[in-house]
């Protein structure tokens, strides 16, 4: 069944106004018109089952049969701290990790990160990310569209506070054969928790930084004992994560 996220305002009453890129791919990409069932969304983790009442060209009205709290939202709340790689790489990671139940993702420069963003154009990037994030969060079913920012590597810092636990993701707690850190960080943990995962660029995190980080609360976690790629890293741990929280 199609979903779709609408503004939290749209569910003032059972009766709701259908935008124009919904009522767009609804009539013309669906090729549906009125009687269609579809789910909306709100943003906050409720999902409304509705019908399509009447659909025109450029305008909709949809009617509210019922609603529910989503199940499809991970247990903790996760908050990704992605250091800035090169290229696209961070389209693909902002995708994966809205599938894999990232709640917000914190876009930084570090100090061995090759791309930079200015002004103007980190707001267009930001933009983009959100809008595959709310696509990746249609398509997997989530009830809540995750949050995009980017900050600097100061603001990531100074939310440390806010968090249950902060998991650095260093290769070179691998090269030295740790193994327990992160599943240990993650057992200590209860439903309801928020979760800081840090993720450095193509090279990792210089030990500057990592020193920084872990005098502030940071725990070093090897991701197993392979090195992974920076793209990578963050999908494993919200898979790990996962199994943690919703299998095990």
């Amino acid at each position: 069944m199609q979903r779709y996220f609408l503004s939290q305002g749209a569910f003032a009453s059972d009766k709701v106004i259908l935008p124009e890129d919904v009522v767009h791919h609804i009539g013309t990409v669906l090729r549906q018109g009125p009687g269609y069932e579809m789910v909306l969304l709100d943003g906050t983790g409720m999902e409304y089952a509705c019908v399509v009442e009447s659909l025109e060209k450029k305008s909709g009205v949809a009617t509210i049969q019922s609603k529910r709290r989503a199940t499809t939202e991970l247990p903790v709340e996760v908050t990704l701290a992605y250091a800035l790689p090169k290229g696209d790489k961070i389209e693909l990671v902002a995708q994966k990790a809205t599938e894999l139940g990232v709640h917000h993702l914190l876009v930084f420069e570090s100090n061995r990160s090759v791309a930079k963003w200015d002004g103007k154009k980190a707001s267009k990037k930001v933009e983009r990310l959100q809008k595959i994030m709310q696509e990746a969060a249609e398509q997997s079913y989530r009830a809540v569209v995750p949050s995009c920012e980017y900050v600097t590597a100061k603001q990531v810092k100074a939310q440390f506070p806010q968090y249950d636990a902060v998991i650095l993701a260093y290769e070179e707690t691998a090269k030295e054969g740790e193994r327990s850190s992160f599943a240990n960080t993650l057992k200590e943990l209860r439903s309801g928790a928020r979760l800081l995962v840090m993720v450095g660029p193509e090279g990792g995190f210089d030990e500057s930084e990592v020193s920084e980080w872990i005098g502030s609360g940071a725990v070093p976690c090897a991701f197993g004992p392979r090195i992974l790629r920076s793209e990578t890293a963050p999908l494993y741990a919200l898979a790990a994560i996962s199994y943690a929280f919703e299998l095990a």
